[in-house]
């Protein structure tokens, strides 16, 4: 008779135990368990709140924003500028060379409108303006000699003299004379203004596509010396009246010449480059960009003088300009498809979907009557043994080969 073979010792076979707990852990597939909660309103919050998600991500996500496409913002871009016509003033005849400032044609410009001109000023002594402050007198002794006001118009000789008009006295100061206020002819330009003509040509680059595209159209039979831009009919014929570009950023023309402003030209280029390039087209706007509401600061108007020698004197024409700036702006968006974003959006889209779970039974552990029954099917509450506190800390072995007791006092049927 053979004999008995020896056991292992406890303590192997609960190693032996852990072991296959912790390969069968490493290899098992473990899945969640479902319960079916049978409440038709319950069911339809839940619907509904799935039904939201989903069309949020198809509708505004996929549809909308175009979140499957890899974008670029901010497009390089060159803009150059050329204006054509001729105006006249009481006293001239007024072409492109004298009313546009700067000459270069980049994307900021002013056109002028109004001109102050102060004549044949030279350097002498005169009246200081009116206008500044401290500048009136009645005696020599209200005037400091060689005072130099960083707002007037001179150095100060220290002597009250008669004003240009009228019976008012002003300090004299040695300057360029006579001071603007002093001398100065207003002369309008802008009767004919709104007629001439702007062409912004303007080219766009996105690095990151290599996709480049302008807003000419290639032909060559003439046809920018006959053509103005008409959105419908001539998108690509981009020359626009300054009467046109006044009118659509809802100012009127005459006030604006008097007092100057600030006009925004802004181009658009948002492109789907899944689609032809055809369908990448430029979109024009037009609005009045400097505060015309605030006294302190509204209207545009600049500085600039001529200089020549009269007798071998140093003179000069001074000249303050009133005009219509025209400041270019050009941004845009590109897009296409990628394939990177796509998956990110999509498993965003899949997740978020399992919101409706987690309101439900939000909504299950604290508003409904049998709250706690669901409770009791939704969480197994579980008694370790003092076989599953061996080595703890190592792995979890599989909860179906743990020794438990389950609690389970009510049937899924009374939910």
């Amino acid at each position: 008779m053979a004999a008995a073979e020896p056991k292992p010792p406890a303590g192997a076979a609960a190693a032996g135990r852990l072991a296959r707990g912790c390969w069968s852990a490493f290899w098992d597939y473990e899945t969640p368990k479902v319960i079916v909660v049978k409440n038709r309103r319950l069911g339809v919050v839940y619907r509904a709140v799935q039904l939201l998600i989903l069309l949020y991500f198809v509708w505004y996500v996929f549809i909308v924003q175009k979140s499957y496409q890899d974008s670029e913002t901010g497009p390089e871009s060159s803009v150059i500028t050329k204006v054509k016509g001729i105006t006249f003033s009481e006293r001239k005849v007024w072409d492109v060379e004298e009313y546009v400032k700067p000459p270069e044609g980049g994307s900021v410009f002013s056109i002028i409108t109004r001109i102050e001109v102060t004549p044949s000023q030279t350097l002498g002594t005169c009246p200081e303006s009116v206008r500044v402050s401290n500048a009136s007198c009645d005696t020599d002794e209200d005037c400091v000699a060689e005072q130099l006001d960083m707002l007037g118009s001179g150095l100060r000789t220290g002597r009250c003299v008669p004003y240009y008009q009228g019976s008012a006295k002003t300090c004299e100061v040695w300057g360029w004379c006579p001071v603007e206020d002093g001398a100065s002819v207003s002369q309008f330009l802008g009767k004919m203004a709104p007629n001439f003509t702007i062409l912004i040509k303007n080219s766009i680059h996105y690095p990151k596509f290599q996709f480049s595209k302008g807003n000419i159209e290639h032909r060559k039979d003439g046809y920018l010396k006959r053509c103005t831009f008409d959105e419908v009919s001539d998108p690509y014929c981009p020359i626009f009246k300054l009467g046109f570009i006044v009118e659509q950023a809802g100012e009127n023309f005459t006030e604006l010449a008097h007092t100057g402003g600030v006009i925004g030209v802004i181009i658009n280029w948002d492109c789907d480059l899944d689609l032809s390039a055809s369908k990448c087209n430029p979109k024009y706007s037009f609005r009045r960009l400097d505060p015309k509401h605030v006294p302190a600061s509204s209207g545009y108007n600049f500085r600039f003088a001529k200089y020549y020698k009269v007798n071998g004197s140093a003179t000069r024409t001074l000249i303050k300009a009133y005009g219509i700036r025209i400041d270019v702006i050009v941004h845009g968006q590109a897009g296409k498809f990628s394939l990177i974003p796509t998956i990110i959006n999509l498993a965003t889209a899949l997740t978020s979907i399992g919101v409706g779970s987690f309101l439900c039974d939000w909504i299950l552990l604290t508003f409904m009557n049998k709250n706690k029954v669901y409770s009791h099917k939704k969480f197994d509450k579980m008694a370790d043994t003092p076989e599953q506190t061996v080595g703890p800390e190592l792995c979890a072995s599989e909860p179906s080969r743990q020794d438990s007791t389950l609690t389970d006092p009510r049937g899924l049927a009374q939910l």
